[in-house]
């Protein structure tokens, strides 16, 4: 028969308590180092001299040539007789703008055919309604002679 003493002094359980301790506090300690980049003390401070490309704000937004020219041509290639009153939707992928025209109206001004609309856009800077006029020129061509916002 094999006998093992075992010893029950409060030392021996004191020494085992407090390496426990110190084992449950290095690994706390290293926890939050890690998370808190070693700034136990909350000394660090934001560094302002970077900065990142932002979208300025403005009152107006602007429109680009290409938006302008995407509603033109919808606003010109537009059958009047077959759209009626039906909204006409438009799409920049350029630009990544769209739009609905609202309504579109065919007169003729000092001989010249033109079209006078309303219309909608939607872009990265917001959602914005525009008035707007094309006319045909002497050659065929459409020209754009407003697009106001309103």
């Amino acid at each position: 028969m094999v006998l093992i003493a075992k010893s029950n002094s409060p030392s021996k359980r004191a020494m085992l308590l407090v390496s426990h301790i110190l084992v449950l506090g290095f690994t706390g300690l290293g926890t939050v180092s890690c998370t808190s980049s070693l700034d136990l003390l909350g000394s660090a401070k934001v560094d302002r001299s970077i900065s990142t490309g932002t979208v300025a704000t403005t009152t107006q937004a602007t429109t680009s040539v290409s938006d302008e020219t995407t509603v033109r041509n919808a606003v010109t290639s537009a059958d009047l007789t077959k759209i009626g009153q039906a909204p006409l939707p438009w799409a920049n992928a350029a630009t990544g703008s769209a739009g609905v025209v609202s309504t579109i109206k065919e007169a003729r001004n000092q001989g010249q055919v033109c079209r006078d609309f309303t219309t909608t856009r939607h872009a990265y800077d917001g959602i914005a309604m525009f008035s707007g006029q094309a006319c045909m020129t002497g050659s065929g061509d459409w020209l754009l002679t407003a697009f106001d916002r309103q």
